[in-house]
């Protein structure tokens, strides 16, 4: 998605997050790449353009994005925190073989265990692993061949 740096802006400071020029470039880059990227992903892309830029500002920056609502932090495989743009319930598939996430959309609130009605509730996610259908094929042809 291309968005302008005035688009941007605005989101920033509809937020009250001041529109440095390094968190300007996190939320393009969030915005373009989609996905869910991490602390590395963004500081490997956006490095080369900012000398200055460190990992540790990136982490900030992303903090400061979450706890404003603008994003949201997501830990789908229990190995690196991701970020996501995307606010609203949905689920996350992560394929096994080639790492790709897959957003996914799903009633949340209709899975309600028994078990848990007596519990505060704080978070929900739903989160699959398996081998999405590119590397389904791929191993497919591979078991083939070896046949």
């Amino acid at each position: 998605m291309d968005v302008s740096i005035d688009f941007l802006t605005g989101e920033l400071q509809k937020k009250d997050i001041r529109p440095s020029y390094q968190r300007i470039k996190v939320l393009e880059y969030m915005h373009q790449k989609g996905g869910h990227p991490t602390v590395d992903e963004i500081y490997h892309v956006l490095s080369p353009e900012i000398p200055s830029l460190s990992k540790t500002t990136i982490y900030n920056t992303l903090h400061t994005f979450v706890e404003a609502g603008l994003i949201r932090a997501v830990n789908i495989d229990g190995a690196e925190q991701r970020y996501d743009l995307m606010l609203f319930t949905h689920g996350h598939f992560k394929c096994d073989s080639c790492g790709t996430i897959t957003n996914f959309s799903i009633d949340i609130d209709c899975i309600a265990p028994e078990e848990l009605n007596q519990f505060d509730i704080r978070e929900r996610d739903v989160y699959f692993r398996g081998l999405c259908p590119n590397c389904c094929v791929t191993r497919t042809n591979q078991i083939n061949k070896e046949k």
